[in-house]
């Protein structure tokens, strides 16, 4: 019997190393969710919006749509979520170029035809880039609101905290990737294995910029909480919007308009603290 029990117990044991093998080896495949198809903003209906590629470093080609703001508006430098493509995204940069406002979406390595691979390192740096690439355009950093989808949220918060900008606005954003990872994965020892972390709430007391939340109450995939907690270790001035049955990611017409309202406050100088 003793034996059986040690035969169990080695075999156990070889199943779960395998298997923590696996998602080590695997684990951006379980982050990232590229699309790599390359559309045109003209093919996504956006004829007021331009393709832009930027060069980087080690000599990878970074995919940007770009749509120019209307005089004395802000530009928005916008990091998407871990799926989809930019054409994903249309409809939300139609509804800000119709308000005015100018939108630089840079789609991660792999991505929309944008080569390499994505990591947390690569994708910081291209966002630094697609921030220097708006200023050399003549945008002033006065004049660039980052804006941070799900992922995209950690990415943002790491270019605010070393670049000007007007402000920032996170949508359904995370405290780390390590923190959710362990809700998702609790049998693994991801503190061991995770390469790619983005510790928002580890940096976020960095950024000074105005700073909005945007949260679905019934978000499934990355919970309300941590966007609450964010906002907690945020710095002043500061607003968190939650959406009672809103979830993840909300891109639907009021989610919208509340956070185009914050754009129009903070460009009159009114960002407010929410209740």
């Amino acid at each position: 019997m003793f034996l059986i029990v040690k035969v169990v117990v080695a075999i156990a044991a070889a199943v779960y190393a395998a298997a923590a093998g696996i998602m080590y080896i695997a684990q951006r495949q379980f982050i990232y969710f590229p699309d790599p198809a390359r559309t045109s903003p003209a093919a996504a209906n956006l004829p007021d919006v331009s393709e832009r590629i930027l060069s980087t470093p080690d000599g990878e080609r970074i995919v940007a749509w770009y749509g120019k703001a209307r005089p004395g508006q802000p530009t928005i430098l916008y990091f998407h979520g871990n799926g989809g493509a930019l054409e994903l995204r249309r409809e939300t940069i139609r509804r800000y170029l119709d308000r005015g406002r100018g939108m630089f979406m840079m789609a991660y390595r792999g991505y929309s035809g944008s080569t390499g691979s994505p990591s947390e390192v690569a994708n910081i740096a291209d966002a630094k880039l697609a921030y220097d690439t708006l200023v050399r355009e003549g945008v002033s950093p006065d004049d660039i609101i980052l804006y941070g989808e799900s992922l995209g949220s950690g990415v943002a918060i790491q270019v605010a905290r070393e670049k000007k900008v007007a402000g920032v606005i996170l949508d359904s954003p995370y405290t780390s990737i390590l923190e959710l990872a362990s809700m998702y994965y609790p049998w693994l020892p991801v503190g061991w294995l995770l390469k790619d972390r983005y510790d928002s709430i580890g940096v976020i007391s960095e950024v000074h910029a105005p700073l909005f939340i945007l949260h679905g109450e019934a978000d499934d995939v990355v919970p309300v909480q941590m966007g609450k907690r964010l906002f907690a270790a945020a710095n002043e001035p500061k607003e968190m919007r939650t959406i009672a049955d809103g979830g993840h990611v909300i891109h639907d017409g009021p989610s919208f308009d509340i956070i185009d309202g914050w754009i129009s406050r903070l460009r009159a100088g009114r960002p407010q603290r929410a209740d």
